[in-house]
């Protein structure tokens, strides 16, 4: 005979994950805000700000005694981007949209995690699968939406200098970031995987 057992989480994990999920909310609302906003600043041909990662370019700051001038070693600016390619448009639009959507699946993915924990469904085949989502859409959202942003922030250097200046990189990465994700994820996605076996076998024995 096979019955199913649930974990009833206890009034401070509910309050907890209700929580979680009203923060998620926020999280989505905002987001949308910002991307909208940043939308219509290249819509209508606003300076759009672009982080823009350089090469051994030195220059001058006001940081030394009473604002005296000292020698700095720059590697990243936040470029103005007044005038844009057509490329260079289109990835000053694209670039919040995929960070929008990458925002969006993953608190949506955790909110349906939570919502399932609230019916003591903790370890399933479900889970496991939202759980996966959640570490490759942060894994190919969170690493393309830089990228991106680097297309835009190069594109205006590229016609703030005319194309004399080559003093940036044309992508950046930074594969600690990525490493430590994907441990994070592969842990969780692990962990879950386990758990969600035991809790079948477990349900069989009963």
């Amino acid at each position: 005979m096979h019955t199913h057992t649930h974990y009833r989480p206890s009034t401070a994990d509910r309050i907890g994950i209700w929580i979680f999920m009203i923060v998620g909310a926020a999280i989505v609302i905002w987001s949308a805000i910002a991307t909208a906003s940043r939308i219509s600043q290249v819509l209508r041909g606003e300076g759009v700000p672009a982080s823009a990662h350089l090469i051994d370019i030195e220059a001058l700051a006001p940081i030394g005694p009473e604002g005296a001038m000292l020698p700095v070693q720059i590697d990243t600016a936040t470029v103005i981007a007044t005038e844009l390619s057509v490329a260079g448009f289109g990835a000053a639009i694209l670039g919040p949209v995929v960070l929008f959507a990458t925002i969006a699946t993953v608190v949506t993915c955790l909110t349906l995690l939570g919502r399932n924990s609230l019916r003591g469904h903790i370890f399933s085949r479900t889970n496991t699968r939202l759980v996966t989502t959640v570490g490759l859409t942060a894994l190919v959202g969170f690493g393309i939406a830089p990228v991106i942003e680097g297309m835009v922030a190069n594109d205006a250097i590229t016609r703030l200098s005319a194309g004399d200046f080559t003093g940036y990189a044309v992508l950046a990465a930074q594969p600690l970031a990525f490493v430590l994700i994907a441990f994070a994820f592969g842990i969780v996605g692990t962990a879950y995987t386990i758990g969600a076996r035991i809790q079948r076998e477990t349900e069989g024995l009963v």
